[in-house]
Parts: C-alpha cells; structure tokens; sequence
C-alpha cells in the first residue's frame, strides 16, 4: 500500500512536471499527440482514414498549449469527440442519401409502370380499331406526361427533403432520433471539457505567483 509520504512525495513530484516550457519541446509535444493520441479508440479503420484523423487531432491540439499530462488527456479527448461529431453529421447525410434512393427507385418503378399501361391500352385501342381515339389519348396522355415531369422535378427539389426525413422519423427503429441523442452526448462531453481546459488556464497565472 502507498504510503501518505509516498503520495506527497508523487504530489512535489507532479507540480514539477508541468510539460514542455520551450517552443521546440511544444512543437515535439504536440507531435507525440499524433502518435500516442487516442486514433486505434476513434478512428474505425474500415470505415476512415487514420492519418486524416492524425491531421485533425493534430490541428486540435496545436490550439491549445498544454502544459500538464491531465490537460494533453483531456485536448485528446477533445478530438476524438469532435472526430465523432463530425462522423454524426455524416451519419446524417448518408440517411437522407439512402432514402433519397428509396423515393427515386419508386418512382421509377410507378413510371415503368404507367408505360407499360400505355402500351396495354395502344393494344386494346389498335384491336378494337379506334384509331382518332388512340391518337387523341396519345397527345393527352403526352402532354400529361410533359406537365407531370416539370411539375414533379419542381416538387422534387422542394419537398423530398421533408418527405425524406418524415420517412426516417417515423422508422420503428428511429434513427434520427438515436443519432441526435448521440450528438447531443457527444456535444455535452466536449463542452465539459472545454470548460475544464479554461478553467486549468485560468488556474495557472495564480499557482505561479504562489509559488513565488
């Protein structure tokens, strides 16, 4: 068991390891974020790219001037919430792409459907010998088609977005929502770290003039 001289003997020990104090033993500091940060915890190899996560955590890490291991941990940990973040929103977009296919491969289908109808009726029109007939359903049916495509491509861009994310809210599985809650737990971890890290810089101007 650890001793009470032990422990502050580690105390005394710890005030005087506060980091790198030069802008070259900063710099060097900042690169072992890269290769000891929490990439092989973050980053899903399948899926993402490590060294644009290194490149993100090291952009992360050279805002802030850590001068403690408790405060490198917790900038660390700061990007590795942000990266997820960042996958959340694309989780996001890759829901809407995918039911975006979804609406696209109905219509398409509805539309094979309505030619193949066409073709049904031309059929039975040319059989029973109704040629004006068959001619004058062919300009209306066309002229039909016509206004229905440009009324549908207007329509398209301004309401498949809300038909796309009433589809995905009423999933019994709820994506949308477990994603936002995610999101949120995500946001709420990085805010208490950021207010953690302003309180230690905060801190720092006043342990240096007590130790004076």
């Amino acid at each position: 068991m650890t001793s009470f001289r032990q422990i502050d003997a580690n105390r005394r020990n710890a005030q005087l390891s506060t980091g790198p104090v030069t802008e070259e033993g900063k710099r060097r500091s900042r690169q072992n974020a890269v290769r000891h940060g929490l990439t092989a915890e973050t980053v899903i190899d399948a899926l993402e790219d490590a060294e644009d996560y290194a490149a993100f955590e090291m952009a992360v890490t050279a805002d802030y001037d850590a001068q403690s291991a408790v405060e490198r941990e917790l900038v660390l940990r700061l990007a590795s919430l942000l990266w997820r973040l960042r996958r959340a929103t694309a989780i996001e977009s890759g829901l809407f792409k995918i039911q975006a296919r979804h609406l696209l491969d109905f219509r398409q289908r509805r539309l094979a459907h309505r030619k193949r109808q066409n073709i049904i009726d031309n059929i039975c029109q040319d059989a029973a010998g109704t040629e004006d007939t068959r001619q004058t359903e062919d300009e209306a049916n066309a002229s039909l088609d016509i206004g229905s495509r440009s009324t549908m491509e207007t329509a398209h861009h301004s309401d498949d977005l809300t038909r796309s994310f009433v589809r995905l809210a009423n999933l019994p599985t709820y994506p949308l929502d477990r994603l936002s809650r995610y999101e949120a737990t995500l946001w709420r971890q990085a805010c208490q770290i950021l207010f953690t890290l302003r309180c230690l810089s905060q801190s720092r101007p006043w342990k240096r003039f007590r130790l004076r």
